[in-house]
């Protein structure tokens, strides 16, 4: 994988994914690629090392599709099992570098993780589980051998969750709002990525018109739609109709900083 500091975009679907099981709809019937999404993931390179933010129920497929050797740390947004699902898939990383991988989150993400996967903390460990050292976080910034992480507070509902800003890339998922001061973090970036879940109103998500108001206020250079739903729309039609610095993300897509 290159030096240069890129973000990879692993997964930019909902919990479901898309195509969604049992739906026959035009978009998940669709045979363009942008349009099929794997559940929302994304990794970060930078200063020759790679940061996973979220490993979902297809972090295993991601990664020996994009072929990643190594994984630097792992960033956890929020609790939910479309952000956390893959976890155990680490363990080859483990074995192949014989090390533990490092996993960052707040503390009741972690409460989460010991819960979901009670045996990896096991006092009485089965061999061959995931070795995982746990970092704790808050709202306030830290650094992971040598590289500056930003959280940046919002809230998935009620939830509150953490967005990331490394270097100048800010990478926002499942978020509905975000106090003014939070919002503040991400002027400046060059690259914003914020989920659109649709265009209709949505409880807990940002739809299409929230999050252009939030891509209008911290003006980036360039911002990119993830984590959405069979129905926002096809990647075809709908991309065109975007401001010219707003393009809707797909799996596989890497943009360079």
């Amino acid at each position: 994988m290159s030096a240069q500091t890129h973000i990879l975009f692993l997964g930019t679907g909902t919990s479901q994914g898309v195509p969604v099981i049992s739906c026959d709809c035009r978009i998940c019937t669709s045979t363009d690629k942008r349009d099929k999404r794997l559940r929302t993931s994304a990794l970060i390179h930078t200063g020759g090392q790679n940061f996973i933010i979220d490993t979902g129920p297809d972090f295993r497929q991601q990664m020996l599709t994009h072929k990643v050797d190594d994984v630097t740390a792992v960033l956890f947004t929020h609790e939910h099992k479309d952000h956390v699902a893959g976890l155990d898939d680490i363990r080859p990383y483990n074995f192949m570098h014989k090390r533990a991988i490092t996993v960052y989150a707040e503390r009741r993400v972690q409460d989460a993780l010991k819960r979901e996967f009670a045996y990896v903390f096991s006092e009485n460990r089965y061999p061959g589980i995931p070795e995982i050292k746990m970092e704790l976080i808050q709202n306030s910034a830290f650094s992971v051998q040598g590289v500056k992480v930003i959280p940046i507070r919002a809230y998935h509902y009620k939830l509150p969750v953490l967005g990331f800003r490394i270097d100048d890339i800010v990478y926002l998922t499942d978020i509905k709002t975000i106090p003014k001061e939070e919002s503040e973090k991400i002027k400046g970036a060059k690259i914003l990525v914020i989920n659109a879940l649709r265009k209709e109103e949505h409880i807990s998500h940002m739809n299409l018109e929230e999050a252009l108001s939030l891509i209008e206020f911290a003006k980036p250079e360039r911002a990119y739609l993830t984590h959405l739903s069979h129905r926002f729309g096809l990647h075809a039609e709908e991309e065109s109709l975007l401001p010219e610095n707003v393009f809707i993300a797909y799996d596989g897509l890497r943009i360079n900083l």
